[in-house]
């Protein structure tokens, strides 16, 4: 992604001014720290359900947590031909899912046609019981301890949704690759929409519209869950530059007056995890702030550029 780039954009790794590697590296260390919470703490790929409402984990999780409705999250006006359509009937389970006694299992979609309604995980469920008449199992992912589902009842989650139809566009890879808009530009530049339209393409046979857990469980390409996320990094990120804040601007300036404080990175968190660098943002709360400032911290460190 720094060498041969997606759009003519790359990941920035400097320039060749006197500050030019520090500059890369602290935005490798931003890349990194959001990553850390994001997926690598959980060693996770597909996003994990983990909002608890009223106590318990609702199915339609898959199509937001927080509050937030993925298959809303368009591209701009301007964008709008890069966005994937929403397939009613497109039915797909996460590859990944938290590993905890009891976790949830993995996220899923499918039409109301297949899922009328959805229910939620009861987490304190005991499966394993063999001696039982019928026998129950653990059975509904690879080395569940306890926990399983409950259909008795339509159980909403944070948005209000019962259902999973459409609900496919959860966070992926290293970074969360979310939302119909996210899923349509990688597929515009990188997926399937490039080839069909004779534009270069590095995955020319991957619609990320119709595949996006190609990203998780593609064996042929296991880089995907990292060149995901970097393209996120290279086309949302580094490009940023809205009301006045310039994340490459920010960045030099956060180099340049010292690595002090925490406004660069904080600015950064609330952009990958609620679209705005300036929170409270119209989406939500950010999660995590003090988390991924903590992990930014941890690698400037390790890279020698903090004490």
């Amino acid at each position: 992604m720094y060498k041969y780039g997606v759009a003519n954009k790359f990941f920035y790794i400097g320039d060749e001014s006197s500050q030019g590697h520090i500059y890369g590296l602290v935005n490798v260390a931003a890349f990194l720290a959001q990553s850390m919470k994001e997926t690598i703490r959980y060693n996770a790929c597909d996003e994990n359900s983990w909002d608890l409402v009223n106590g318990i984990y609702p199915l339609s999780n898959s199509c937001g947590q927080l509050g937030q409705s993925y298959q809303d999250y368009k591209c701009s006006e301007s964008e709008a031909h890069m966005e994937c359509p929403v397939n009613p009937n497109l039915e797909i389970t996460a590859t990944t899912n938290a590993m905890w006694y009891g976790a949830p299992g993995p996220l899923f979609c499918g039409p109301t046609s297949k899922y009328p309604f959805t229910g939620f995980w009861d987490y304190s469920k005991e499966c394993n019981k063999p001696w039982a008449d019928p026998p129950e199992t653990c059975d509904v992912y690879e080395g569940q301890q306890a926990g399983g589902f409950d259909n008795s009842s339509p159980v909403p989650n944070n948005s209000g949704r019962t259902d999973v139809e459409g609900c496919c566009f959860w966070g992926r890879g290293v970074i969360q690759t979310t939302g119909v808009c996210n899923f349509g530009k990688l597929n515009y530049y990188l997926g399937k929409h490039a080839n069909d339209e004779g534009r270069e393409s590095r995955y020319p046979n991957i619609n990320f519209c119709e595949q996006p857990n190609a990203i998780c469980d593609s064996e042929e390409h296991k880089e995907l869950k990292w060149i995901a996320g970097m393209f996120y990094w290279v086309e949302s990120l580094q490009s940023y530059n809205k009301e006045g804040w310039d994340y490459i601007s920010e960045l030099k300036k956060f180099v340049d007056n010292g690595l002090q404080g925490n406004d660069f990175i904080d600015a950064v968190s609330a952009i990958v995890n609620r679209g705005c660098h300036s929170p409270p943002c119209a989406s939500g709360e950010v999660d995590g702030q003090t988390e991924r400032a903590s992990n930014f911290v941890k690698v400037l460190k390790e890279l020698d550029l903090v004490d």
